[in-house]
């Protein structure tokens, strides 16, 4: 169904220059091959076309909706309602910080406000020198580090106001910076392709990825029917067959 059967004008977007529209062909198919139907894989080309412009412009709109013969109107709808795709250019760091309610009260809310003034930027914005973009998240699904900071992704936990600071300067002066878990940062644009679905091709970095932390496990734990911590023999949760043999 094209934009005239709908009544809906056509973006005002180029097309991508040859050079780049053959590229991004070639792996958009290869993307689109992975899915029994074509227009399953949006959300994947959604992420090739920020990783080439570092977020979802109209002529990445219009790239996607040829590539799976939708309309731009329902890859814009797409696009604008999941958060993860940029309407504005990201920095080579995107920094998220969490300010939904345990990292607000535990100062997520405070880190926010006081890199904001840092950076001199506000919510979505960029510096001018492209380095730091800054964005506020609901939440980073990782509660027992609060409060939460991310960049490109990738979790800095049990951050303060000096510590954020520090760490946005650390990325604009280009020193090698090291999340408190998972793989050695890369640039948004590369992030944006591995979350495409591409390969991550540096050395070892699938390794680094690691597992759930101490905080993450504890509770696990406890179900299983370890102690307390401190307290020899006091369970919080017994085990499920405790007490149930015959």
């Amino acid at each position: 169904m094209s934009n005239v059967e709908l009544g809906l004008p056509a973006l005002p977007a180029k097309p991508y220059p040859t050079e780049v529209h053959e590229r991004l062909t070639a792996d958009a198919a290869e993307l689109i091959g992975r899915y029994p139907v074509a227009r399953s894989a949006l959300l994947p080309l959604l992420h090739l076309v920020q990783a080439e412009d570092g977020c979802v412009t109209p002529t990445g709109i219009r790239f996607c909706a040829e590539q799976l013969d939708l309309t731009t109107a329902e890859v814009t709808a797409v696009a604008t309602f999941y958060t993860m795709y940029r309407r504005r250019p990201a920095g080579d760091y995107h920094v998220g910080v969490c300010t939904n309610t345990l990292c607000a009260v535990l100062g997520g809310d405070q880190i926010f406000d006081e890199l904001k003034q840092h950076l001199g930027i506000e919510n979505n914005q960029t510096t001018d020198d492209g380095a730091i973009s800054i964005e506020h998240i609901e939440c980073n699904a990782a509660c027992d580090y609060a409060p939460v900071v991310m960049v490109n992704w990738e979790f800095f936990d049990n951050q303060t106001p000096d510590s954020a600071r520090q760490l946005v300067d650390d990325l604009r002066a280009g020193r090698e910076v090291s999340p408190t878990r998972g793989a050695k940062l890369c640039s948004f644009k590369e992030t944006a392709r591995i979350l495409a679905g591409f390969p991550d091709g540096r050395t070892g970095a699938v390794d680094e990825s690691g597992a759930g932390g101490d905080p993450s496990l504890a509770g696990l734990r406890l179900a299983k029917g370890e102690a307390l911590p401190g307290t020899p023999g006091t369970k919080v949760v017994a085990p499920r067959h405790e007490g149930t043999e015959a």
